[in-house]
């Protein structure tokens, strides 16, 4: 029989490969033992990670359910979701896909970069050594795109030209200033200007030039391959039929399809969403004509931040609001507090408008939610309480809080990023929570959480309309701008970034409907027997989990809820 010890061994067995297989995560959760390698993306050493994830995987489907309690079988079954889903990636060669803006590597090494660090002078030593695999992990990964046009995958072309301005952008910029040779060092170490010596010589002689390389593949061979504006999608290649329905599960977690998908998202943004615009905005402007609200909302100065002050007061006002009401609403609360932080002016230019990290595992960090002051005058006050509700609380802060403080659980479900719609689809059903909750102060903010709700839903008609029906790149901006209260140059942006992330977002909408499907069959179930703090604590109390592991939970819930 199964042990609880057992399926412990084996998870955390899983959790060391994984960092193994991908050194840069290791260092961005804190673990330095690997800080001298950069991920692989070979062929050859992704075959061995497949021998790794299939033994592991039959290792975990030997384990007999029988004996466990629940939270050893959630472990079991997230377990092997986790390894058939690195399988599949392997298998269907989804790094050929990722030459884009955000998924492309050097795009992830861009992004990290100013997230690393390193501690101890040992770690500094290491972190030189990591220059030169930094830079074959370029090469490797130009090499997978280059199979991949071979293989008749070509990227498009919108997101070839993306990439190569950030490439060009990153080699145009001061090498003093450059984010690996400025990587943050031992505090107070009397070697630093020597190392920081060798990091400047590194980087010159072995990254830049590495990066140059990648840039000349993007130039001389994914560009004149890449598909246009008119034929952006998968649906234009020979396997992308095929290849979209194995991603809309791989972010989802569901056996959806892409006529159902987009179906959903058009009945909402033409329907219900729509009718929640013109009643809102008839309060909350004097209008319910659609056009006029959007124009108001997009171009209306009054409904502008005076200064960076207000940005703060407000957002500050949200949080406050909801941590105080939080107690009524959940059983399960985190121990770490949540403040609200500015960004700092040096990221400002370049980051969202808010956005949140998790406390530190160790607690000596709390969870922060980061408000960006950049050009105040130039935004609007309408989204700022939804995107509180989302990235802060009862959103992000909760779900992903509670989930470090699960010290009991394996560290691949504290640490897990393989749940997308679990995560984005909690937090921006919280922002529907916080209604309930009587967060909202005004039916401005209201129209923030209609206009949120809407963006969500326009992805599943633009992402499938792009990847299953054919759709150019304009058909999927004139869509949005049409239906949405959001600038073109914002709309502009995100379509580029469903064209290069096919079904990866998706995922919000999906998890948040599933979400509110799950508590109102358990309300239907329950009837006066159902608590809404007890559904929220099934929802939150297992950690980062997969939708189809809440569903689980949920029934079981509800069945040990109900009357005997």
């Amino acid at each position: 029989m199964t042990t609880s010890t057992d399926l412990r061994t084996l998870a955390d067995e899983y959790w060391e490969a994984k960092l193994q297989a991908s050194p840069l995560t290791a260092s961005f959760f804190g673990d330095h033992r690997y800080d001298d390698r950069a991920d692989e993306l070979s062929v050859e050493a992704e075959q061995r990670f497949r021998r790794t994830w299939s033994q592991l995987r039959d290792r975990a489907a030997r384990l007999d359910g029988q004996g466990l309690d629940e939270a050893d079988r959630v472990t079991r079954d997230l377990l092997m979701y986790e390894l058939e889903d690195a399988i599949t990636s392997i298998e269907h060669r989804f790094v050929e896909l990722a030459p884009d803006q955000m998924q492309g590597a050097h795009a992830q090494l861009l992004m990290l970069a100013s997230q690393l660090r390193a501690p101890e002078p040992q770690h500094a030593q290491m972190a030189l050594t990591r220059i030169g695999e930094l830079a074959r992990m370029l090469d490797e990964a130009t090499q997978r795109y280059v199979d991949g046009i071979r293989a008749g995958r070509t990227p498009a072309h919108i997101n070839v030209t993306r990439s190569l301005h950030q490439v060009e952008s990153y080699l145009a910029s001061p090498l003093d200033t450059d984010p690996f040779v400025t990587l943050a060092g031992p505090p107070e170490w009397d070697g630093t200007p020597r190392w920081r010596e060798q990091m400047t010589a590194a980087v010159r002689d072995l990254l830049r030039p590495a990066f140059g390389r990648y840039g000349d593949v993007f130039r001389t061979q994914l560009l004149s391959a890449a598909r246009p504006d008119d034929r952006p999608g998968l649906c234009h290649l020979r396997e992308g039929e095929d290849l979209y329905h194995v991603l809309i599960e791989h972010h989802t977690g569901l056996p959806l399809t892409a006529a159902e998908l987009h179906q959903i998202g058009l009945d909402e943004v033409t329907g219900a969403l729509r009718a929640e615009f013109a009643e809102i905005g008839a309060r909350a402007l004097g209008t319910s004509d659609i056009q006029q609200i959007f124009a108001r909302l997009k171009n209306d100065p009054d409904l502008r931040y005076r200064d960076g002050d207000a940005v703060l007061q407000h957002a500050r006002r949200c949080l406050e609001g909801a941590t105080a009401r939080m107690s009524d609403w959940f059983g399960i609360l985190p121990q770490a507090a949540c403040v609200l932080t500015p960004v700092p002016e040096f990221l400002a230019a370049d980051v969202p408008g808010a956005y949140y990290t998790p406390p530190a595992p160790d607690g000596s960090r709390p969870g922060e939610y980061h408000v960006n002051l950049h050009e105040p005058t130039e935004r609007a006050r309408f989204p700022t309480a939804s995107i509180a509700y989302h990235e802060a609380i009862p959103g992000h802060h909760l779900q992903l809080a509670i989930a470090t403080e699960r010290t009991d659980l394996p560290k691949f479900r504290r640490m897990s990023w393989a749940h997308t719609a679990f995560v984005e689809g909690w937090a921006l059903y919280a922002e529907r929570l916080a209604d309930e909750m009587d967060l909202y102060d005004t039916p401005l903010d209201r129209l923030g959480l209609v206009a949120s709700d809407a963006w969500r839903a326009g992805r599943l008609v633009v992402d499938t309309g792009l990847h299953a029906f054919g759709w150019t790149r304009q058909q999927a901006i004139d869509f949005l701008a049409e239906h949405m209260p959001v600038d073109l140059d914002t709309i502009t942006v995100e379509v580029d970034r469903y064209i290069g992330m096919p079904a990866q977002a998706l995922a919000y909408k999906v998890g948040q409907r599933e979400i509110a499907r799950m508590r109102s069959d358990a309300r239907r179930g329950l009837g006066d027997r159902f608590d809404v703090k007890g559904f929220h604590d099934v929802v939150l109390g297992a950690a980062t989990i997969s939708l189809p592991v809440l569903g689980t939970r949920v029934a079981e819930w509800v069945a040990s809820t109900q009357p005997a």
